[in-house]
């Protein structure tokens, strides 16, 4: 059976009414879901950061171990060397051994240059990793924190935020899928997310600009459905919102 004009704005308030207590709900737990999110993304990269300064400090004893097994193997070379020159037989098997002496003496001092190098890096790593823990921990107990704030205040809601749902999928039954597109478009573009208000005052009680006499007389009667000129929302007399309270 085709609604009236009347039916189709009672069940566009009501639908209204049903998402503004939801709205409420939501409004309770504030930023907490986005303030929770955020900190998770933290702790997660703190958690990246920390494992590849771990991974970065590896890596530099690893090139320490590196660099004494080097200056082990020059030490070695060195010393066969020295057993060599007591049995050359001219100078030039002499300035080649000597050659290769200087050569690995000067491997040596690289290979220790590096790791004084390799200690001040592991030295500034570790505070920088010690910093990234200590940032983990305080960012990790922050989650925690926020976590219980916002599982306390969902479990406060979430039974009535569910039958409220439930009523709001219920009431769209009751509305044509034409009415419930633009219904739906105007709550996504409304901040507060009110697409249907009442005339208070002789004004839009969505956007407070004044609304003619004739437009309000208009509204009253009911007979079709009027947008405010100003905001686009769909209004509703006062008497409307009287008789949804009661019922």
């Amino acid at each position: 059976m085709e609604q009236t004009v009347e039916q189709k704005l009672k069940a566009l308030y009501e639908l209204q009414t049903i998402h503004t207590k939801i709205d409420r709900i939501r409004q309770v737990r504030g930023e907490l879901p986005m303030e929770v999110a955020d900190l998770e993304d933290d702790v997660a990269g703190l958690e990246t950061r920390i494992q590849k300064i771990k991974g970065e400090l590896d890596d530099v004893e690893d090139d320490i171990v590196t660099r004494k097994n080097l200056i082990k193997e020059a030490q070695a070379n060195i010393k066969k060397y020295e057993g060599q020159l007591n049995e050359v037989k001219n100078n030039r098997e002499y300035d080649a051994i000597s050659k290769e002496i200087e050569i690995q003496g000067l491997d040596i001092q690289v290979s220790e240059k590096k790791i004084r190098e390799y200690g001040f890096e592991i030295t500034n790593k570790t505070q920088v990793y010690e910093k990234a823990l200590a940032d983990l921990e305080a960012r990790q107990a922050d989650l925690d924190a926020k976590k219980e704030e916002l599982g306390t205040i969902t479990a406060e809601t979430e039974k009535e935020e569910t039958e409220l749902n439930a009523q709001a999928a219920k009431a769209t039954q009751n509305i044509e899928e034409r009415l419930l597109t633009a219904y739906t478009r105007l709550r996504q573009n409304a901040k507060n997310g009110l697409a249907v208000v009442t005339i208070q005052r002789d004004s839009c009680s969505g956007c407070f600009n004044q609304i003619p006499p004739q437009r309000q007389s208009d509204i009253r009667q009911r007979k079709k459905i009027i947008v405010c000129e100003h905001c686009g929302r769909i209004l509703v007399d006062e008497q409307m919102a009287l008789e949804a309270e009661e019922a």
